[in-house]
């Protein structure tokens, strides 16, 4: 059975609020701090089960320096039933793994029947200090499990400033990716399922919440300032 994970509460986002968050950094006058939070799951038909789950946790302390926080963890459990795994050695799901999108990508490809899978992204402009606060950390940034024989695989990693989650199984893949921006590219919020099989049973989660503090007057002050003689530059 999927860990329960509550409803997903849905928040319209609307262009100007993400323009105003882009480039915005913790311990600024924007954010102030944010919850980013990954889970992957995998249920075969036989009942063998792959869950890995990487979390971090952005914050500032009493003197507004950045306080980070973060927790992975990885399990394969079962088979428990005498059935097969659901693969599907003549289908065929690929090519997902190849697209680059900047920003927000979300790609399901299924080659089988009664398969389910669904890729989720909750991003929260309006959390509250209480959610960000939650939660337990182990400070792992890595975590990996697999079955006797390596066919089925769950991971995840904290590296690069970014986080990714990788499930294998014989009927498919399921990955989740969180790429900050660099030299070469944008920044980037992945999600892919691939399944090849019958009767999968797959979900990708991702939750961001950011908690953001209103600017001081002087700050405002300022930033209309700066506003106004980079008009005047470009004039």
């Amino acid at each position: 059975m999927f860990e329960d994970v509550g409803a997903l509460k849905l928040q319209p986002v609307d262009d100007a609020i993400l323009a105003n968050q882009t480039g915005k950094g913790i311990a600024g006058d924007i954010i102030s701090g944010a919850v980013i939070i990954l889970l992957s799951q995998w249920q075969l038909p036989n009942g063998a089960t792959a869950v890995a789950s990487g979390s971090l946790a952005i914050g500032t302390n009493t003197s507004n320096q950045p306080n980070v926080k973060f927790n992975s963890a990885a399990s394969v459990t079962g088979p428990n039933v005498r059935e097969g795994s659901g693969a599907n050695r003549n289908a065929s799901a690929t090519g997902g793994q190849n697209v680059n999108v900047n920003g927000v990508s979300q790609i399901t490809q299924v080659a089988g029947n009664g398969n389910l899978g669904t890729n989720q992204a909750l991003i929260d402009f309006d959390a509250s200090p209480g959610s960000l606060a939650g939660g337990s950390y182990n400070n792992a940034t890595s975590a990996a499990a697999s079955n006797a024989n390596g066919s089925v695989k769950a991971s995840v990693s904290l590296a690069n400033g970014g986080i990714s989650i990788s499930l294998q199984t014989p009927g498919g893949i399921a990955t989740q990716t969180i790429a900050p921006s660099s030299a070469q590219q944008a920044g980037m919020i992945a999600q892919l399922l691939q399944i090849a099989g019958n009767n999968q049973q797959v979900a990708n989660q991702l939750q961001l919440h950011l908690q953001t503090q209103q600017m001081s007057a002087p700050m405002l002050r300022q930033i209309g300032v700066l506003q106004a003689l980079q008009n005047t530059v470009r004039r």
